[in-house]
């Protein structure tokens, strides 16, 4: 399905029926890859997941956005679509950062929260952007007499040498840039709705500490862990995800 939201052609998903569950998709990633758990959910939920603007099938935003732009449009896209009541939002990755910033700031409402693997702690990107910003520099310079395709390709094993998603959303790269520099810890303070918080034993892009540290500072929140997995919970987990989400929403 597509729909046109503050002028930017919007690409989502939206099954079943009774109340709705909204997820947010982490960066990099799109609807596709909650299809199955949306299938589930489905049997009991009215289940909406938008591609956030420069990703999946939806049109990238001009302008440079941070997580309160992205918080903004899914606001939008909601009241777009006539929903005016979110009984659970869905946030994993990058797309918790969204939520959370929506949730303590009034941009989103929703009566509950689930926290899937989520980002938001960004001290710790401090070096890694610096490296980020030499490693480009560096590429360059080195790669400047290249070929336009064999620049691109020696750009992105520089890149993915210290561990950016930046490249995985061509167009993005300062948006990804303010994103990952925007810590959304004080803004879980504040949050005080039923929240759940779901985080992989080996998850090395969000890892279990974060769930921890949100854990602390989110008032009626749990965490549950699970066992020997890592970041994309929905897909690889697919059963427990869904029996902690339904356990939880029900």
């Amino acid at each position: 399905m597509q729909v046109i939201v503050d002028g930017l052609l919007t690409n989502y998903v939206r099954e079943g029926k009774g109340r709705s569950v909204v997820i947010l998709h982490g960066w990099g990633d799109n609807s596709t890859s909650w299809l199955e758990l949306a299938k589930d959910l489905s049997k009991n939920f009215e289940v909406i997941i938008p591609d956030l603007p420069g990703f999946g099938g939806s049109q990238a935003p001009e302008a440079t956005w941070g997580l309160d732009d992205y918080a903004a449009f899914a606001e939008a896209f909601l009241k777009k679509i006539g929903i005016t009541e979110v009984y659970c939002l869905i946030g994993h990755s990058n797309g918790g950062a969204i939520a959370m910033r929506g949730i303590a700031h009034n941009i989103l409402s929703s009566n509950k929260l689930v926290l899937l693997a989520s980002a938001g702690i960004r001290g710790e990107h401090k070096g890694r952007l610096k490296g980020l910003s030499a490693a480009a520099k560096t590429g360059k310079i080195l790669t400047s007499p290249l070929p336009t395709s064999a620049k691109n390709r020696l750009r992105n094993k520089a890149y993915k040498a210290i561990g950016s998603d930046m490249l995985l959303s061509k167009g993005l790269e300062d948006t990804f840039k303010d994103i990952v520099t925007d810590d959304v810890q004080a803004d879980a303070k504040i949050i005080n709705i039923p929240t759940l918080l779901i985080y992989g034993e080996k998850d090395d892009q969000t890892p279990l500490r974060y769930g921890e540290t949100f854990h602390e500072l989110i008032d009626y929140s749990s965490l549950e862990v699970i066992t020997d997995a890592g970041h994309f919970l929905q897909l690889d987990n697919e059963k427990e995800v869904k029996s902690a989400i339904v356990g939880f929403i029900e």
